[in-house]
């Protein structure tokens, strides 16, 4: 596994659970290899491999695509249907314009609108007077399923001016920065995404034999940021894990990217992030990682993310996920007798 991969708060991971009937909820989660004691853990976190496998789970099980999030469900087979009503689309504009149209058909929780405003493109997701208010999880998700789509189409992921949030600042909001590659403004008055305008001239370069393995894929190709799209704190993790055992000083980072420190330190300001947060960000999301998915020694992971003292290391692990390294340890176990019992 990529070690840039971000882990996935257990916030999301809960959303998608309420709408599953509380009986089961502990089984779905123990086959994608997540504790059912972590669920209860506010500082939790999980793998994108383990998010995307319960994700499949309960699609599956719920039949619902966008599992329980929206007041009626996306049967299986609505995200298949949406691409092939895209892909003979001339360009993105009018793929954009189809898209809003086919959510208008099947929910009524809210409008997609796409509009040009000068250079910009906004994509807003407009409650509906006819329909209940879409949680936060929906804005979410819906916004991601937005950019990913239209990023598959033109071949190439669009790079977001500004990301707006109609829902107050969440507690952990340095999240988003892995969840959308560009900068999210949350208490605005619409939730919405803005790229430059040129994308909507771009033909849509996908055809139907590319849509198997887009929807196979389903949902890390369109929900996880890829690090290839550099915001500056992408560009200081990524150095950041490059140097691993070894963790380099700000001055050190700022000289490697050309920038003095005060202007490093007020970029990542302006995307809403700290040097320090990234970099425990980062180690923690190596830890989950190791943890989860090999035999690997606490104490050899411990140095391995930068500390020479496995006591030091559990201190801070505890502090970053409020949980000890011994009960992710245990999710690599029942992943492996989960493997076995599928297999047999």
């Amino acid at each position: 596994m990529n070690q840039l991969s971000a882990t996935v708060p257990i916030s999301l991971v809960n959303g998608f659970l309420s709408g599953a009937a509380p009986a089961p909820v502990a089984q779905f989660a123990e086959h994608a290899g997540i504790p059912a004691e972590l669920l209860r853990e506010p500082g939790a976190r999980v793998t994108q491999e383990q998010f995307s496998t319960l994700y499949r789970v309960l699609a599956s099980e719920l039949d619902d695509e966008m599992p329980g999030i929206f007041s009626r469900p996306l049967r299986a087979g609505t995200l298949k249907y949406l691409c092939l009503s895209l892909l003979d689309a001339p360009r993105l504009e009018v793929a954009m314009h189809r898209l809003g149209q086919f959510f208008h058909l099947i929910l009524d929780d809210f409008r997609l609108e796409s509009q040009r405003i000068g250079p910009l493109c906004r994509i807003e997701l407009a409650a509906s007077p006819l329909g209940p208010a879409v949680s936060v999880l929906g804005q979410i998700m819906m916004l991601k399923l937005v950019h990913g789509v239209a990023s598959w189409l033109i071949g190439q992921k669009i790079a977001l001016t500004e990301v707006e949030f109609a829902f107050s600042r969440p507690p952990r909001a340095s999240d988003y920065l892995y969840l959308f590659p560009g900068p999210g403004q949350f208490n605005r008055a619409r939730t919405s995404v803005c790229f430059n305008a040129a994308y909507l001239d771009m033909p849509v370069r996908q055809r139907k034999p590319d849509l198997k393995k887009f929807l196979a894929r389903a949902p890390e190709d369109w929900i996880f940021v890829s690090f290839a799209e550099q915001m500056v704190c992408h560009c200081v993790r990524q150095y950041l894990a490059g140097c691993l055992p070894k963790i380099p000083t700000v001055e050190a980072v700022a000289q490697n990217l050309h920038y003095s420190v005060r202007t490093l330190c007020r970029r990542l300001s302006a995307e809403g992030t700290t040097f320090q947060a990234i970099k425990d960000e980062l180690r923690r999301d190596i830890a989950i990682q190791r943890l989860t998915r090999s035999a690997d020694s606490i104490a050899a992971i411990a140095y391995d993310v930068g500390f020479d003292d496995p006591t030091a290391f559990h201190r801070a692990f505890r502090h970053w996920t409020g949980s000890t390294p011994q009960t992710y340890r245990r999710t690599r176990v029942s992943g492996i007798h989960r493997s076995a019992t599928l297999r047999s």
